[in-house]
């Protein structure tokens, strides 16, 4: 870094705002990427609607009938020969 020569105070207090500024700004933005990253990592929003949406489906008697049918599914497509 280079050596600066301040001529008065003045000079010496607006630079010292100024990196305060830089540096608040700096650190605002390292606040919001670090949400951002919680927001990827942690979608708990589109949980709590996969949520919901799995209990609707899964309550009553339709209900009842995709949990039984749903392993026999699963069977039927693992043990499923190729070409047929």
């Amino acid at each position: 870094m280079t050596t600066r020569k301040y001529s008065s105070y003045e000079q010496i207090e607006k630079e010292l705002e100024i990196l305060n500024l830089e540096k608040e700004i700096h650190y605002q933005k390292l606040l919001i990427s670090i949400d951002k990253t919680k927001e990827y990592i942690l979608p708990s929003q589109t949980i709590s609607v996969l949520g919901d949406v799995y209990q609707k489906a899964f309550s009553g008697t339709y209900g009842t009938l995709l949990r039984l049918a749903i392993p026999y599914i699963f069977k039927w497509f693992i043990n499923k020969k190729r070409g047929n």
